[in-house]
């Protein structure tokens, strides 16, 4: 009896003792809520995320429906394609013949002639970057303002590869024609991406049927049409249809892996197809900057069969073009209507045509249109002399009697500083051709001429090239300190003096007598000879570094007002400066008398061409 009435007594104990427990706890468990240590217990509905790609894998059990759109929303955002805007490439001016303080610490990359051209947005950019992000702060996250650092990147990335095609392009944008449709084909892609997972749910059947159905009528009218005008009348109805359709889908939970895999492939079918549209334009800016335009080889078949029909009655003027005490210009070009922009321009603003001695300097194939043009077209009192140099007897020269124009190279200067670094800038050089170093052969008469490249206009009368003092020197040039040798990656250390600025071609003054007596041509010669020996170089490249070679120390500097260069890749030259200048040259790819020429710089060209000719109408030439 006592044993089973101690056992009671135990048991009564212990029933004590949890309900105290209980009281205990149940006291206990809501003050730790109310003071808030519940915030240190982790929800076990959530796994940590870990990117290990441009979009970041989520691998998780549960998701709150806002935070599953936030980041949707941000692949989304992510996989939109990144252009600069057309703002961000209205900048100052850059002006090639100016001087920076900074260039000597730039590296250059030298390209050959055949790659294209323009700086890329500057310290205005950076500006430009920096307010639009304050002015979207409150309203968008950190990606904003990654979009537009992108956008500048790939503006940069764009001018260094593919030159002045991205300037061009910015600045003849045109809307879209297919606008529509490329908003079509991501909400096909959305849709696609969630439309498995809806699939999956018994409960949304209905909501399964709609996609399915908005799907199926997407692909219908993309099979149906490519463009814009292509599509139904009704197709905002079904825009609004498929947002909607696609909204309600955000709300439920989905497989991310999917969506993940879908946006990938988005993304991966955008580059391709950017990078061959890219491509593809390139090309054909390439292949209209590089041949010549339809309109000008009928110009140039149409005087050649003028020139053998009419039988021409040409001036007799041979006395004046060997005569030392006249001003003698030598333009080397195989097009008419540039040669002749040339010429008018310079004797316009003569104060004495009659002292101007023009010599052209062309092919075989465009000899006798020249000679048809310049017939036609005389101008005022000047003297014109059109020779083939394919016909010339120069001796026992080692020169090539081929016509070769001046070359042209694309020097692009990259920094690794942030937006709107000063250092990167895309420039234009314009050196001497073999063609040019025939000229003291060609000439032996003479004593001095001026050399023009025929992508230039005169705006200031140029007798006083003439009475320039060159202390010596061969070769009187403007020189651009923007660039100098020791920025030219290509070139061989120790050769040259690296502070030295680059001198341009475009407006020459030439000492043929010192030029003789130093053998400028010879040297040239054995310049080219040695480099061409080996080591896998462009010919472009080596004649680049010759040419450097040669005329090291033998360049006398003009003042910069006689001229201004850059007409053929920059957009933003200062207007007063153009004006007042001497000479305008159109080095770069973008020359006047093509439809790719800058519109802005064009009429400077355009005005000195005699339009009344009636074979530039039979050839529909319009500049």
């Amino acid at each position: 009896m006592k044993g089973g009435g101690g056992g009671g007594k135990r048991r009564w104990r212990v029933l004590v003792i949890g309900v105290l427990v209980l009281i205990i706890l149940s006291t206990l468990v809501p003050l730790a809520f109310l003071l808030g240590l519940h915030n240190g217990f982790h929800s076990p509905g959530f796994v940590t995320v870990q990117p290990s790609s441009p979009f970041d894998r989520i691998n998780a059990t549960k998701h709150s429906q806002r935070d599953l759109s936030v980041r949707v929303d941000e692949v989304l955002h992510r996989i939109n394609p990144v252009l600069p805007k057309k703002s961000d490439v209205k900048v100052g001016s850059r002006v090639m013949n100016g001087t920076s303080k900074t260039d000597s610490k730039k590296r250059g990359l030298p390209v050959s002639p055949a790659v294209v051209v323009k700086p890329s947005p500057a310290n205005k950019t950076k500006t430009k970057a920096v307010t639009s992000y304050k002015g979207v702060q409150g309203k968008t996250s950190n990606a904003s303002y990654k979009g537009i650092v992108n956008a500048d990147e790939t503006q940069r990335t764009c001018q260094l590869k593919y030159g002045s095609y991205c300037l061009w392009r910015e600045e003849n944008k045109e809307p879209l024609k297919d606008a529509k449709v490329k908003h079509m084909k991501d909400l096909l892609f959305v849709a696609r991406a969630y439309y498995p997972s809806i699939a999956k749910m018994p409960s949304q059947s209905k909501l399964t049927r709609d996609m399915k159905q908005n799907i199926q009528e997407f692909e219908r009218i993309l099979s149906e049409g490519s463009a814009d005008a292509d599509l139904p009348p009704q197709v905002d109805k079904k825009f609004q249809k498929m947002e909607a359709v696609i909204a309600k889908a955000k709300s439920f939970p989905v497989d991310c892996n999917n969506v993940d895999k879908k946006l990938r492939q988005i993304l991966d079918l955008t580059e391709d197809e950017a990078s061959f549209h890219m491509k593809q334009s390139v090309f054909l800016y390439q292949l209209a900057v590089q041949t010549m335009p339809k309109s000008l080889h009928c110009l140039s078949m149409r005087l050649t069969v003028e020139y053998f029909k009419s039988a021409p009655v040409e001036v007799d003027d041979s006395d004046k073009f060997s005569d030392p005490s006249l001003l003698h210009f030598v333009i080397i070009s195989d097009n008419i209507l540039a040669s002749s922009v040339v010429i008018n321009s310079t004797a316009l603003h003569a104060r004495e045509s009659k002292n101007f001695v023009f010599h052209v300097v062309t092919d075989e194939q465009n000899y006798f249109a020249m000679k048809q043009w310049f017939i036609r077209n005389p101008c005022k009192q000047a003297a014109i002399q059109v020779l083939n140099i394919e016909k010339l007897e120069l001796g026992n020269s080692d020169m090539m009697k081929k016509l070769s124009l001046p070359a042209e190279f694309r020097v692009s200067f990259t920094s690794g500083d942030n937006l709107g670094s000063q250092g990167n800038r895309t420039y234009y050089l314009s050196l001497f051709s073999q063609s040019h170093y025939l000229i003291p052969k060609i000439f032996h008469k003479l004593k001095k001429v001026v050399v023009l490249d025929h992508d230039v206009v005169v705006q200031r009368d140029l007798s006083p090239l003439w009475e320039v003092d060159m202390e010596g020197k061969v070769n009187g040039a403007v020189k651009s300190c923007s660039v100098r040798l020791g920025q030219l990656k290509s070139l061989k250390r120790g050769s040259f003096d690296t502070n030295a600025c680059l001198w341009m071609s475009g407006l020459n003054v030439i000492d043929l007598e010192r030029w003789r007596e130093l053998g400028v041509s010879e040297t040239y010669l054995k310049f080219f000879k040695q480099m061409s020996g080996g080591g896998g170089a462009s010919r472009e490249a080596i004649a680049l570094q010759a040419t450097l070679l040669t005329f090291q120390d033998k360049v006398y500097g003009l003042d910069d007002k006689w001229a201004v260069s850059g007409l053929g890749y920059d957009y933003y030259l200062n207007t007063q400066r153009i004006k007042n200048a001497a000479t305008l040259h159109y080095n770069g790819n973008m020359k006047p008398w093509l439809e790719l020429g800058i519109p802005q710089y064009k009429n400077y060209w355009r005005k000195h061409l005699n339009r009344e000719d009636r074979f530039l109408s039979d050839c529909n030439v319009n500049p």
